[in-house]
């Protein structure tokens, strides 16, 4: 009998709340964390708008911010949300720090746009592309620090130190996947008896000209400008794209019987996994939802779980034409008959999508609408789309017994991840 895998602890940090409480009930009000682009002047950008952590400092959760002010903005949040999960499990000295790993599904941190901008202004004068001048420019413009500080490994490292966890250490960079692949993957650590307890989840900001422009390049973000609370509408038929967000969200897994023999509270059981790839494009999700549906029924399977028996799903659901119509798609031929009878709603409607941040915060979502019996809204749902059928519990949140919820992520690349977590 494989050992039981069970959160202990949640924490977040993201643009509608920076803890799981904020978060909720925010969430359950039907509020946007969406706004005018800060971070840069975005005012010549096909997009400028944003889900932007405002107004917090690392200093909210008991760190010295000026020990902090150099380090990435992804590390912060991440810092920020581990240091809740952490306090909030109450795990530290009951466990073995070689038998505590940290396992992370982060995105790199804030990109040095202008000083890379003035490197290739320097190495263009001639007509021609000049390496020397521009490698001459960055050596006297780049700061080492900085450069390293972006990096997506960077968190995962800092959060070790932080609670000397000194068991498995990894991070993973599957796109819009990868804080969920994070979350499964840790599962496995301890399911296979190579650590007691995982700290994991992820953390990203990609709200930065680098960031927005390859989206908008891709065609991937709405460009409702004038309208930046409307403007994610995931499944509605007038969507036009996802609103770039940023943040970290965290969980504390633990072995059940650690967690017993301790007298911790638990919130949920993590029981199933699901990974598969789609295997066709690198930007475009199979138009028949073969990777997402098999990686459904994959976690099904390993939850021991019946179509008839999840009651919520927290769908990807990113705003944009394809990725809704074939998660749709993908629901209904893993679900069948069953399809119209599950609650289904993004919450990237409220939250904008924080990319690698994405997948633990929609599961810390998904367990506090189990812990609470209340479905939350996508919001801005209001012209429905053929495609698109199911019951997307339209603009307002929903009383509705949650024992087994699932969770989907799927991202760029064709990586898809399906979570499910039960009561205990």
């Amino acid at each position: 009998m494989r050992p039981r895998i069970v959160v202990t602890g949640i924490g977040c940090v993201t643009p509608l709340g920076t803890t799981p409480d904020q978060l909720w009930e925010n969430l359950v009000a039907s509020k946007s964390g969406v706004g005018r682009t800060t971070l840069f002047d975005a005012s010549n950008f096909p997009t400028n708008i944003a889900a932007e952590v405002r107004d917090w400092s690392i200093a909210e959760v008991g760190e010295d911010a000026s020990e902090w002010e150099n380090r990435g903005r992804h590390t912060r949040f991440a810092a920020g949300a581990a240091k809740q999960a952490v306090e909030d499990s109450g795990v530290l000295g009951t466990v073995e720090p070689v038998r505590f790993g940290v396992y992370l599904g982060a995105g790199e941190g804030q990109q040095d746009f202008f000083r890379f901008s003035e490197m290739m202004a320097a190495a263009v004068q001639g007509g021609d592309l000049d390496m020397k001048a521009f490698v001459g420019k960055g050596l006297e413009l780049l700061d080492p620090v900085a450069e390293l500080e972006q990096e997506p490994n960077m968190p995962v490292g800092y959060l070790a130190g932080m609670f000397n966890a000194q068991g498995p250490n990894v991070n993973c960079l599957t796109a819009c996947a990868a804080s969920s692949q994070a979350i499964g993957e840790a599962t496995e650590i301890i399911r296979r008896g190579e650590a007691d307890v995982m700290l994991s989840g992820g953390a990203h900001s990609m709200i930065h000209p680098f960031g927005v422009t390859g989206f908008n390049l891709l065609t991937a973000l709405s460009e409702r400008n004038d309208e930046p609370e409307r403007a994610s509408r995931p499944f509605d038929l007038n969507r036009d794209g996802f609103v770039l967000g940023e943040g970290a969200a965290m969980v504390v897994l633990e072995e059940y019987e650690h967690a017993r023999a301790r007298g911790a509270q638990i919130y949920s059981e993590i029981l199933g996994y699901g990974t598969t790839a789609d295997a066709f494009r690198i930007t475009d999700t199979h138009p028949e939802g073969r990777g997402a549906t098999s990686c459904i029924n994959m976690a099904l399977a390993d939850a021991k779980k019946n179509t008839d028996e999840i009651d919520y799903i927290n769908a990807h659901g990113t705003s944009t034409a394809v990725n809704d119509k074939v998660e749709t798609l993908a629901i209904r031929q893993a679900f069948g008959e069953f399809a119209d009878k599950i609650p289904v709603s993004s919450t990237k409607s409220m939250t904008g999508h924080l990319i690698a941040a994405a997948g633990a915060t929609e599961l810390i979502i998904s367990l506090q609408a189990m812990r609470n019996n209340v479905v939350p809204p996508t919001i801005n749902y209001e012209t429905p789309d053929p495609n698109c059928d199911l019951d997307y519990v339209p603009n307002t949140a929903r009383d509705h017994e949650c024992k087994t919820i699932l969770s989907n992520s799927f991202g760029f690349g064709g990586q898809n991840i399906t979570l499910i977590a039960g009561q205990v």
